[in-house]
């Protein structure tokens, strides 16, 4: 391995990783509320946080989607504004450390900041409740350097129907359908993790431009609802698109699931949310793990996910979204960002070719946001805004 593991390292210097989904933000809200002197990612800050400066480039990452993500139960106004408090400490982050970070709007802006060495710094809002069924709030946030918007997060809402809650909508409705066609004119890709399988197929019905996962697997090889069934991800060449793997382990390890399950149940007995990343949070969660081991996913887990996601959507079609940050718990070789080439490593070792190992780590994701682009321009000219309402 060690042999493969200094050609991943040296493959990553030309082909860095870009990462569809990080939710570091989320995490500098929950343990020091912005406080960014306390959570100085200049320096290791293994013992909170997944994400450093050092550890990212350790793990040979090139660009970074920053999850703009706000929970679920945040309604309405309150939903907003907590997005652009993430927003805003995003751009935080790239201005206080304008050498290693660029905040990037385009594909032409990561380009650029590969060639400077820089990280390109993208931000994601995860979940539609983020816009209070708003087309125009979406507008803002796409001026604001959002590039892409995961449809649901947890919860069915208004307008589309969630992987993990009832549905209410059999997919997209009217209003849902008209926010796709809104992001396609804005530019903004169309993220469908976390979405239903219908949610799924109505936003590939609807989109002129290549969506995203931004962090989903293959169901086919871990039965969870939050992953990719194979009918969607053999529309995705059609599309254009991009499936990008996740590492959270119940999303990967079929063991995991129920496994997680308990976890999650024990948090909640504790007065906790879930996905609570806070330092009681984590207390939590660790004393059920030292006394109720859990299933461990390996690097080799997921290579299984890209194995088949490459079968399936074909090389073009596939990236990488870790969601550290967002879990609690990750696999066995990529317990942080800087895991990475241990990915890479393993895909080596199961005869991934450098072509195809440089469009999973950086061309499909640079190609799908110009993809976006390019839709954008020609709706933009043939068309102005949409002023739908719901209801």
């Amino acid at each position: 391995m060690s042999s493969s593991l200094d050609a991943a390292r040296d493959l990553l210097a030309r082909w860095p990783v870009v990462d569809g989904h990080n939710d570091l933000p989320w995490a500098l809200r929950e343990q020091v509320r912005y406080d960014l002197d306390r959570r100085d990612i200049a320096a290791d800050q293994s013992a909170h946080l997944h994400t450093d400066l050092p550890r990212l480039r350790a793990g040979g990452v090139g660009a970074q989607f920053w999850s703009v993500y706000v929970r679920a139960d945040y309604a309405g106004d309150k939903a907003v504004t907590a997005t652009l408090e993430q927003i805003d400490v995003v751009r935080e982050l790239v201005a206080r450390y304008p050498g290693q970070l660029r905040l990037a709007h385009t594909a032409d802006d990561m380009e650029a900041a590969r060639t400077e060495g820089r990280i390109a710094s993208l931000m994601g809002a995860e979940g539609g409740h983020s816009i209070n069924n708003s087309l125009a709030t979406l507008r803002a946030l796409y001026e604001l350097g959002v590039r892409y918007m995961t449809l649901t997060h947890n919860d069915t809402i208004d307008w589309a129907d969630s992987a993990t809650d009832a549905p209410r909508h059999d997919g997209l409705s009217a209003f849902g359908e008209e926010v796709v066609r809104e992001m396609n004119r804005c530019g903004m890709l169309v993220d469908l993790s976390h979405v239903s399988a219908d949610t799924m197929r109505d936003a590939l019905r609807v989109s002129t431009a290549p969506v995203i996962f931004s962090h989903s697997s293959a169901r086919a090889v871990c039965d969870h609802p939050r992953n990719i069934p194979d009918d969607v991800l053999a529309r995705l060449a059609a599309n254009g698109g991009v499936a990008m793997a996740t590492f959270v382990p119940k999303f990967v390890l079929p063991a995991a699931v129920a496994w997680t399950q308990r976890a999650d149940e024990n948090m909640r007995a504790h007065g906790l949310h879930h996905l609570d990343t806070t330092e009681a949070g984590m207390t939590v969660q660790r004393a059920f793990e030292a006394a109720n081991p859990r299933p461990k996913a390996t690097a080799a887990t997921v290579a299984d996910h890209l194995d088949h996601m490459r079968e399936v959507a074909g090389v073009d079609h596939i990236g990488i979204g870790g969601d550290f940050d967002g879990t609690a718990f990750t696999p066995d070789g990529l317990a942080d960002v800087a895991g990475y080439p241990n990915l890479i490593a393993e895909l080596m070792d199961r005869r991934w070719s450098e072509e195809d190992l440089a469009k999973l780590t950086w061309r499909n994701a640079v190609r799908v946001l110009r993809g976006a682009e390019d839709v954008s321009r020609a709706e933009r000219a043939s068309r102005g805004p949409s002023h739908m309402t719901l209801g």
